[in-house]
């Protein structure tokens, strides 16, 4: 198709050429100049496609020129000129030959009626510029060539390099390369939730006739909005995401980015892109002209751009952009906590929000016991509005305060890591009974591998100076198991979680003498060259249990 463009205009233009020739074999003195300019503008020039869009790259501060000729016979043929700015602001001009229609109809009757013409022509400028736009944003010209002419477009960039798109058509009676806007292309925001934005506009005409053609595709981003696809897509790849070659995405097969995300259901087509300037998000919902932006962020603004789609020729056209920014996230409920109840919170790690409990003191001294049940947790508590305490829960913590009567304190929660975790809490005064049992210096279990025989091993933990109960389990798991099962424990949860078959033991033992609290177990009866998981459970006065680190020891293949 461009072989047979090309060799349907060559002989045109060495017509061309050839008339502008003739025209300057005696042009006066004065004109001389501007003929030479001329002649050196269109030899520099390059066809310009009628039909089709065609895409120029421009170099900065260097001007790119293209032409077209509009033939003789189609007396007031009108002519349409889209140019559509891919990033920066250009400068664009359209140039007509004023003599173009005198050469090309005298110029073959010879060299006489040249000089005539020439001489009648008292200086005349050759090239007369009709149009000319500066800006970013699409333009469009229309206009009416009542004559045979020579066009030249110039094109500049003044910032940096950059690419355009320009689309040429002369016949105005089969339809357009672009779809149709409607008459007021505004998208209007009908409601704004905290992480949601709903958007409606009006259909385009093109959707009414081609349904099947045609699709709308919704541009989210925290930057700005963009007055065409093709300078969302620019802007979008500066930012060092890759995208498809059009929004349109025609449901074909490609590869993502790492960085991407594609999300396909209820016909519609998500990508979600991760760039420095925030989350871009590219929607193509078909002909609904309503359509609902979900998991937003909070208080943030986001800029919608809705872009009219061709499926057949990826052309599309341009909705004026509209902004919104959603509301501030509301206030989390705060749980309020009573003296001597045990609670347990579980915190999600992907969102790391706190999670808040407050408490009016009964009591001048008061105590806040904290069980970590399950990963890793971050606490922070005020008196008044005042920092009391903060820091990471490594296990079982106690905090002891004193204060007035009526002190409001809160309590604030969260997950230091991706995953969820979990937390005992329980507040009570020194008058009440603790629930949770006294804990020793470390609840770290210990084996001993000289013991350690084909069918035994021997474990030992600490105790405290108050008697309490200790139950002891085992559990045989597999090397690929290890990393899981000490990963997931739940040091919360009691030995009602286990099989009867696993326990071994429950035994009481105390020492007013720390140094002394130590006692060793024997488990007996194991299989050689095996793995065992061990738990030890304390149980305090109230008969909540607080689990020992769990220890993984594996017997000895050969005795």
């Amino acid at each position: 198709l461009k072989m047979a463009w090309f060799w349907f205009y060559l002989p045109l233009h060495l017509l061309t050429v050839s008339c502008l020739c003739h025209a300057i074999k005696a042009p006066t003195t004065s004109s001389q100049q501007s003929f030479k300019t001329d002649l050196f503008n269109f030899y520099h020039s390059l066809l310009l496609a009628d039909g089709k869009e065609t895409t120029v790259h421009l170099l900065k501060d260097i001007p790119k020129r293209y032409y077209f000729v509009l033939e003789e016979g189609r007396a007031l043929a009108p002519f349409t000129i889209t140019v559509t700015p891919c990033d920066v602001p250009i400068e664009w001009s359209i140039l007509v030959h004023k003599a173009s229609a005198s050469f090309l109809g005298k110029a073959a009757q010879g060299d006489e009626d040249t000089q005539d013409v020439s001489k009648s022509q008292k200086a005349p400028s050759m090239m007369s510029t009709i149009f000319n736009f500066k800006g970013n944003s699409v333009e469009t010209y229309m206009g009416v060539s009542p004559h045979s002419a020579l066009y030249i477009l110039e094109f500049l960039s003044t910032e940096r390099d950059t690419h355009i798109t320009v689309y040429l058509t002369t016949d105005t009676t089969s339809g357009h390369l672009f779809p149709e806007l409607p008459s007021d292309p505004r998208i209007d925001v009908i409601g704004i939730g905290h992480t949601t934005v709903t958007l409606t506009w009006k259909h385009s005409p093109s959707v009414l006739q081609h349904k099947e053609n045609i699709q709308y595709c919704l541009l989210v981003n925290e930057k700005h909005n963009y007055k065409s696809l093709c300078a969302a897509e620019t802007a979008i790849r500066s930012s060092g995401m890759k995208l498809p070659p059009t929004l349109a995405l025609s449901l074909s097969p490609y590869l993502l980015e790492p960085q991407q995300v594609m999300i396909l259901s209820n016909s519609e087509l998500s990508i979600i892109s991760k760039a420095s300037s925030g989350e871009v998000r590219q929607i193509c919902m078909g002909t609904k002209n309503t359509y609902t932006v979900s998991n937003l962020s909070p208080s943030t603004q986001y800029y919608f751009d809705v872009f009219l789609v061709n499926l057949l020729t990826n052309a599309s056209a341009a909705y004026t952009g509209t902004f919104a920014r959603t509301l501030e996230e509301p206030e989390p409920k705060v749980m309020e906590l009573k003296d001597g109840k045990v609670i347990q919170v579980v915190l999600d790690g992907k969102k790391q929000k706190f999670y808040s409990l407050q408490y009016q003191a009964r009591h001048k001294k008061i105590q806040f016991t904290f069980q970590l049940c399950r990963g890793q947790v971050q606490v922070h508590i005020t008196k008044n509005g005042k920092t009391v305490a903060s820091e990471n829960i490594p296990g079982l913590k106690y905090f002891s305060l004193k204060g007035k009567f009526l002190d409001t304190y809160l309590v604030q929660l969260r997950s230091t890591e991706e995953s969820n975790s979990s937390v005992k809490i329980q507040v009570s005064s020194p008058s009440q009974k603790p629930s949770f049992p006294l804990l020793p210096d470390s609840l770290k279990i210990k084996s001993f591998s000289k013991l350690r025989t084909c069918n035994s091993v021997t474990i030992a933990w600490l105790g405290t100076q108050e008697e309490s109960k200790y139950c002891v389990y085992k559990k045989r798991i597999e090397e690929d198991q290890v990393w899981t099962e000490l990963r997931s424990a739940d040091r919360c949860s009691g030995p009602e979680s286990r099989y009867k078959s696993e326990k071994v033991l429950c035994k009481y033992f105390y020492d007013m003498n720390l140094q002394r609290a130590v006692t060793t177990e024997t488990i007996k009866g194991l299989d050689s060259g095996t793995l065992y998981l061990f738990d030890v459970y304390l149980f305090g006065p109230s008969g909540i249990p607080v689990r020992y680190h769990s220890k993984v020891v594996k017997t000895r293949k050969k005795c």
